[in-house]
């Protein structure tokens, strides 16, 4: 039992300007200072590729999901909707962090995977499974996903995500495909937000 690290804590925080209401997360504690400064630099990022500071009148408004807080790892998702003036629709922007709590590094997902196995395909390969089998709408063929791809950890599950337009029609939202860590067992590097999924605590 000496081995179960408990949730950290995490408070809500407002960013408010004209037209715009963001609601971030930061994490209580010392040693957070680093993921507390990429989540806040994530968020100014979303504002501005939302060209909320060049489009006067733009209203922009940011929430967030806490996908795991347990093992040392937390995964989050800022969720980002921008509505231009006189537009047809809004768009929304989802980013995701994974962060290791003891050491503060933020991990990508190509640092997930033992970097001498071709993780790209075989990722992308149960990927084209779920899409085959979900009948997932396509705008076009899909290869092989991005080195830098979205994601997040929800216990023990890695859930590959598309933003809107990059994968489906915007009707159909944003694409999720769920991955067991057991699916993957073989290729997670150790160490890793990911392999800490494996544990049986």
């Amino acid at each position: 039992m000496n081995n179960i690290q408990l949730p950290v804590q995490i408070t809500s925080q407002k960013l408010i300007k004209p037209n715009l209401e963001v609601i971030y997360p930061q994490i209580r504690g010392l040693g957070k200072e680093k993921i507390n400064r990429t989540i806040l630099n994530l968020v100014y990022k979303l504002i501005n590729e939302q060209g909320y500071y060049q489009s006067p009148g733009m209203k922009v408004n940011g929430s967030y999901e806490i996908k795991t807080n347990e093992r040392g790892v937390l995964s989050l998702s800022l969720i980002n909707y921008a509505y231009p003036p006189h537009a047809a629709h809004g768009m929304t922007i989802i980013k995701s962090i994974t962060a290791d709590l003891q050491t503060g590094k933020i991990y990508t997902l190509s640092e997930l995977f033992n970097p001498s196995i071709y993780y790209l395909g075989i990722i992308s390969d149960l990927i084209k499974e779920q899409i085959e089998t979900r009948n997932i709408p396509l705008l076009k063929p899909f290869d092989v996903i991005k080195t830098d791809q979205d994601y997040y950890i929800a216990d023990k599950i890695l859930v590959i995500y598309f933003q809107l337009y990059e994968l489906t029609p915007y009707a159909f939202g944003f694409p999720e495909i769920p991955i067991s860590v057991y699916q993957i067992e073989s290729i997670i590097k150790p160490g890793t937000p990911l392999f800490k999924m494996l544990g049986a605590y």
